[in-house]
């Protein structure tokens, strides 16, 4: 056991415990998790700053608004409605088309006005916010994600996490959605998490349920060797997040538009571990080699430009 740990530590793995002491309560002050623990707010933070995120149709803050939601919608057909302050994917509503007084989710199945509302309703009363606090609904535009996608994810809009440290990009996975996971890119329900280079872009080494796979389980397609459209921008995108949050911990959730390019889903002050195991390598070391650095350059191009001599090192 003693030298399991050992190996693991020389590998540069990171635990929870040492992620709590070292990065989160180190580098993250607490009085500002609010800038993206409420998606409402940063979603202004990053309007304001000119971060390109999904277009927010209207904000329901009452059960009354709950009932007049289809007035946010306007004219458009599909949509996405989530909490405010969910966690983890949970309480997420995926639209993508109105017929004969139906909304058509994502799996093809048809729900009703008043279903809708209900869901909107459990939103509010914090069915799936941190802590089961009352919450508010946020009615925003659908991602159609990249066609570059089209092989390897099943239903749902894969996105890519980025962990930024002292406002470098330093490890990314993507997280591609299954038949298992209901088309969430949740890697605890059964997503899968492929590392990315981090110099050009290219997927590398895949995961699903901590084991390592070379092909997408419900397509059989390869999931080495795909390379992101618009890499250097997204990177960009992400680093630019840590200037409307400044975190030094930072995860930023990205999705690819076949119309709109990269677009910011969320922040998370408390990213996890698991892009480690997407990437087969050890977090410790990279964020070592980010330290070593010395002062980080202020302006975001010339902090991505680090990623790649950080990434060379490895």
């Amino acid at each position: 056991m003693l030298s399991s740990v050992r190996k693991l530590r020389a590998a540069g793995v990171v635990g929870i415990n040492q992620r709590n002491r070292d990065y989160v309560m180190a580098r993250n002050p607490r009085a500002l998790y609010a800038l993206v623990d409420d998606k409402v707010r940063t979603k202004q933070l990053a309007h304001d700053a000119g971060i390109a995120v999904p277009e927010m149709y209207g904000l329901v803050t009452t059960p009354h608004g709950a009932r007049e939601f289809e007035q946010l919608l306007g004219e458009h057909t599909d949509f996405v409605i989530k909490p405010a302050h969910g966690s983890g994917g949970n309480g997420i509503l995926v639209c993508v088309n109105r017929r004969r007084g139906l909304f058509i989710r994502a799996d093809g199945t048809g729900i009703e006005t008043g279903e809708v509302e209900h869901h909107i309703d459990n939103i509010l009363g914090g069915a799936y916010s941190l802590g089961g606090q009352p919450d508010q609904a946020i009615i925003e535009y659908r991602v159609k994600f990249d066609p570059v996608f089209d092989p390897i994810s099943y239903r749902g809009v894969p996105d890519i996490r980025v962990l930024v440290y002292r406002g470098v990009p330093a490890m990314a996975m993507l997280r591609l959605p299954t038949r298992a996971s209901g088309g969430r890119a949740n890697l605890h329900q059964g997503a899968v998490g492929v590392g990315i280079d981090m110099r050009n872009g290219t997927t590398t080494y895949a995961v699903r349920y901590d084991r390592r796979i070379n092909e997408h389980p419900d397509f059989g397609s390869p999931l080495a060797d795909r390379v992101i459209p618009g890499w250097d921008e997204l990177l960009l995108l992400a680093a630019r997040c840590q200037d409307l949050a400044p975190l030094g911990y930072l995860g930023v959730d990205v999705v690819l538009d076949q119309e709109l390019g990269p677009l910011v889903l969320e922040l998370n002050a408390r990213p996890g571990l698991a892009i480690q195991i997407a990437n087969g390598n050890g977090l410790g070391k990279v964020l070592g080699a980010i330290d070593a650095l010395g002062p980080i350059p202020k302006d975001a191009a010339e902090r991505v430009q680090l990623t790649a001599a950080v990434a060379a090192q490895d």
